[in-house]
């Protein structure tokens, strides 16, 4: 059924395994590596997350072992699973990582060396097959003088992107100025920069003040945090200073976006003003011209989000192997072939995220 589309997951996932963290961590830092009980210094490294919520993640691990024909998450299955979902190339991004690398009060010089051992590690895991697993690197946001160096150390490992949290961290956002030589690298190295949020982490997180069901909690973090990061990115000039720079906002759906650059165009229309240092264009054409988007084949709105974005700035992206991921995805997709057309779903599943990620 997908033989006529090669495929790009523009946001797949690993399950990192607990020992790796001690195993690459510098031996200064190895008594601060996460415990299997999720812990770091006797604290636990998420919040809020319930008995009833990880016997979820238990189901969702047999449903992948049962869709996949996997019985583990090392690099060998994990090529097995997504070509057995019809993925030419994935991207990959953390999940234990989305929540060690946003402990808001973390030492800066602890978080440096738990990146660099994730990225050491992730470097080690898709040397198994680099033809189809790409690595995502993480970036230190506690500790902005470690980003520029670790950023080229990832570029010399070939890889084509990293990934930052929305969130702020340590009050900083991601248009604080101690950020501003790291845009600047990633444009002159021509890294992309995924925006990857994630649900019961310590950073300060929309919800997480007043809600405590994933239900909720997961429902307002990933949009609502993705819609701050990108105005913060616009307000604060970065998208202005660096227009070279590619971004993408992954696993949040595309429905916010319509209203929130609608939003953002009328609020600059107002207070134009206000902002003509930083804004010189609409916020609706800075996404336009460099920024993207992962979209999901069930959303009701997808017309309407193709017809006032464009199909330049969709990506496909299956989530596997998170509670989220469904493994008919891309079968929902081909089923929408009829009503949006093979280039449209070419340009989902191949041409944007091949741009995105800087293979042309």
């Amino acid at each position: 059924m997908f033989e006529s589309y090669r495929i790009i997951d523009a946001d797949c996932h690993i399950f990192e395994p607990i020992e790796m963290w001690e195993q690459y961590l510098e031996p200064a830092f190895k008594h601060l590596a996460p415990s299997p009980q999720m812990e770091i210094n006797q604290e636990k490294i998420y919040l809020k997350i319930s008995p009833e919520l990880q016997r979820e993640g238990f189901k969702a691990t047999l449903r992948d072992y049962n869709s996949y024909g996997i019985d583990r998450y090392d690099s060998a299955s994990h090529v097995q699973a997504v070509k057995t979902m019809g993925v030419d190339r994935c991207f990959l991004y953390p999940t234990m990582g989305l929540w060690v690398f946003a402990i808001d009060t973390m030492d800066p010089l602890l978080a440096s060396a738990l990146t660099r051992a994730y990225n050491n590690w992730l470097r080690d895991f898709c040397s198994y097959d680099p033809h189809i697993l790409n690595g995502v690197g993480a970036i230190n946001l506690h500790h902005p003088e470690d980003m520029v160096p670790e950023l080229h150390r990832i570029a010399e490992f070939g890889w084509k992107a990293v990934f930052l949290r929305p969130n702020p961290v340590k009050g900083r956002l991601l248009s604080d100025p101690a950020y501003e030589t790291f845009w600047t690298a990633c444009e002159e190295l021509d890294i992309a920069v995924g925006i990857h949020e994630g649900t019961h982490s310590r950073l300060p997180t929309t919800g997480m003040d007043r809600f405590h069901t994933r239900f909720a909690l997961h429902a307002c973090s990933h949009p609502m945090e993705q819609m701050m990061g990108l105005l913060a990115l616009i307000e604060g000039g970065v998208l202005e200073r660096h227009p070279a720079l590619r971004i993408a906002f992954l696993e949040s759906g595309c429905g916010w976006l319509p209203y929130w650059l609608w939003r953002l165009d009328e609020e600059y229309e107002l207070f134009r003003w206000e902002v003509k240092e930083t804004v010189k264009i609409k916020p609706s054409e800075y996404f336009r011209r460099q920024c993207f988007i992962s979209v999901e084949p069930s959303e009701p709105y997808l017309d309407r989000m193709i017809e006032y974005i464009s199909t330049d700035n969709l990506l496909f992206s299956s989530d596997f192997p998170h509670i989220d991921h469904r493994p008919e995805a891309i079968a929902d997709w081909i089923a929408l072939g009829d009503r949006l057309g093979e280039t449209t779903l070419q340009k989902i599943f191949w041409d944007n995220p091949s741009r995105f990620y800087g293979l042309l």
